[in-house]
């Protein structure tokens, strides 16, 4: 194999196809990335054996062919590299030789009958939709995803597609996060958990760009193709909880509120409170107007906003992270919160309409009963 291509966009490829490659691994060539020089293109693939990611960028190709090279070790040597060229040359021993101007490197491969094949999706429906819709709907859910749950379909979120609508939905036991929208969809309704890891990879690889994102699912998997990148990923098995039974049927009280001056609020409140010295924020909701403290054994913090309050005055505690976590996320000027009582979780919702939907638990205060 032989070939040369512009050293930045190699090298980008690369640092994004790498992130699919494995760590440490009984399995060495799942740790690199498969290069593959056919008919002036180059097609970089890495698959840990759970998600791959695969891109095609254009090359002069003097010999077609392929090798399996270190991601981390070519990823590096590729951001050193000092001409806007580089080269590489390997024989049938697997030994790459990559040069740009004076810098020259030898790396010793793997064979390319060694790499596992990524797994298709046959058959498949696809759902397509806009870049920036599915980033948001994505930032929007992906917080709330379960880290230690024992129902690893906990750990990803749940897509359902039916008539023109998609809905996300993440839950983790103490909160949970929704986002509804309307897209173009009339084939048959669907219903998929995806990683949260391969999420993470369709945002970052999303970046600023237009256009829309064709989603191909499987009864296995799901191929995301985005751009000149493709994200193939498996999807996780079990039953979702039943999460629609956790919102409560009635709000006694509705509390309207500026997002960015709650958000500081909390986030002031937050400041006594570290992982080591744990204690909730407690929100009075009175009167037009939100009353916020917390106290620790360094001290207390009190502050209070205007809000917008019909209804009855309730007293609630929370886990701060949880409201800053759902806060950072809401664009809206304006949150509606809708609160039942002191012991069902709250919703906070868009000023109208239920486009997001986080669901957070309260938590006891020290002087309940």
């Amino acid at each position: 194999m032989k070939f040369a291509c512009n050293t930045a966009e190699f090298s980008q490829a690369c640092q994004n196809v790498s992130r699919a490659a494995s760590g440490k691994t009984s399995i060495p060539a799942i740790e690199g990335i498969l290069i593959t020089a056919y008919n002036s293109t180059l097609t970089l693939t890495g698959y840990d054996l759970e998600m791959g990611i695969t891109t095609v960028i254009p090359s002069k190709n003097d010999e077609d062919g392929s090798i399996v090279l270190n991601a981390r070790m070519l990823s590096d040597i590729l951001r050193k590299m000092p001409g806007e060229f580089v080269s590489i040359e390997s024989d049938s021993r697997q030994i790459a030789v990559i040069k740009s101007g004076d810098v020259k490197y030898q790396l010793i491969g793997i064979e390319a009958g060694d790499y596992p094949e990524l797994p298709s999706v046959s058959n498949g429906y696809p759902v397509n939709v806009d870049r920036e819709i599915l980033k948001d709907m994505i930032q929007k859910t992906i917080f709330s995803v379960s880290v230690h749950d024992a129902k690893i379909v906990h750990t990803g979120v749940k897509f359902e597609v039916g008539e023109n609508s998609l809905r996300l939905v993440a839950i983790d036991g103490v909160r949970l996060a929704l986002r509804n929208e309307t897209i173009t969809y009339s084939d048959e309704p669907l219903s998929f958990v995806v990683p949260a890891k391969t999420l993470s990879e369709v945002v970052k690889l999303m970046g600023e760009g237009e256009g829309n994102i064709t989603i191909n699912v499987g009864k296995r998997h799901i191929i995301f193709e985005i751009g000149t990148y493709s994200i193939i990923s498996r999807l996780l098995d079990g039953e979702f909880v039943h999460y629609e039974a956790s919102f409560p049927k009635v709000s006694n009280t509705v509390v309207r509120v500026n997002t960015r001056a709650l958000l500081e609020s909390i986030d002031r409140a937050s400041l006594i409170i570290t992982d080591r010295i744990k204690s909730p924020v407690k929100c009075v909701f009175a009167d037009n107007l939100i009353n916020i403290s917390s106290e620790t054994a360094i001290g207390s913090a009190n502050d209070k906003i205007a809000a917008d309050i019909q209804g009855e005055n309730v007293t609630l505690g929370f886990n701060n992270r949880l409201l800053l976590e759902a806060l950072r996320v809401c664009d809206t000027d304006e949150v509606r919160i809708l609160i039942a009582n002191k012991a069902a979780p709250i919703l906070i919702c868009p000023p109208e309409g239920e486009s997001f939907i986080f669901l957070i638990c309260p938590v006891r205060l020290k002087n309940e009963n």
